[in-house]
């Protein structure tokens, strides 16, 4: 559900990662790292988990 969630914020709101965290007041490190955990990894390219 967070990497959906991530994912529709990064898409839909036009902000980078570090952008979505700031507005979730969350560090970014700490979502890489629960997204890593489930195998999802942040693309710059794409704006994305994949």
């Amino acid at each position: 559900m967070l990497l959906s969630f991530i994912n529709m914020k990064l898409r839909d709101c036009g902000k980078d990662l570090e952008g979505i965290c700031e507005e979730l007041d969350v560090s970014r490190e700490e979502m890489e790292a629960r997204l890593a955990g489930i195998d999802y990894h942040y693309s710059a390219e794409r704006n994305q988990f994949v």
